[in-house]
């Protein structure tokens, strides 16, 4: 463990999957007070994945140091996320109460999103990082605790357009694929 580490985020999407990554020490943690939702913004026309105050829920994620306690490469690489504190809401193993905060896309009631869609391979990355360190159990709650479904997903498995992309296995692609089928999701072709 990084002794040293005063300065920790939340994970809650693609940065549960270890193989996106290089931040070491990551742990797996529990967000209380939140949950996940699909967030269009006038931004780009792939909806950005986000968290959303709700007193009744919970998610779990990995918190993870951040480099040398210095938040501004990670606010880059989350540049359309507002940092958010949460120590105070997050439940992980830890001998010490670091400060630990989440990113969130703030909402602009103002603004007129227009079309836009989820990718499929950027799906299966964050289904793929839940099943490996939650189990079957875990990704599924990632489905049950995530608003915003109704945005079509575009299917570009096959080429991927997320630039984190992973292969997955067949019984990955499997548990990807029945929970949404189980959603009130359409299907684009890339």
């Amino acid at each position: 463990m990084n002794a040293h580490a005063h300065a920790y985020f939340f994970g809650y999407g693609s940065l549960v999957n270890r193989g996106t990554h290089s931040f070491q020490d990551a742990h797996p943690a529990r967000l209380n007070g939140w949950r996940r939702t699909w967030r269009p913004t006038s931004r780009r026309e792939v909806a950005f994945l986000s968290v959303v105050r709700d007193e009744d829920a919970w998610i779990n994620g990995l918190i993870a140091p951040v480099p040398d306690d210095d938040w501004h490469a990670l606010d880059i690489r989350e540049g359309a996320y507002d940092r958010v504190p949460a120590e105070h809401m997050i439940e992980h193993p830890l001998p010490h109460t670091p400060q630990i905060a989440v990113y969130a896309v703030p909402e602009r009631p103002d603004e007129a999103p227009g079309e836009h869609h989820l990718l499929l391979s950027y799906i299966d990355v964050v289904v793929q990082g839940y099943l490996r360190e939650f189990g079957t159990d875990g990704a599924q709650h990632f489905f049950e605790t995530t608003d915003g479904w109704e945005v079509p997903v575009l299917d570009d498995r096959a080429d991927p357009h997320y630039s984190r992309a992973c292969r997955l296995s067949r019984e990955e692609t499997d548990v990807v694929d029945a929970a949404l089928a189980r959603l009130p999701v359409t299907m684009r072709r890339a």
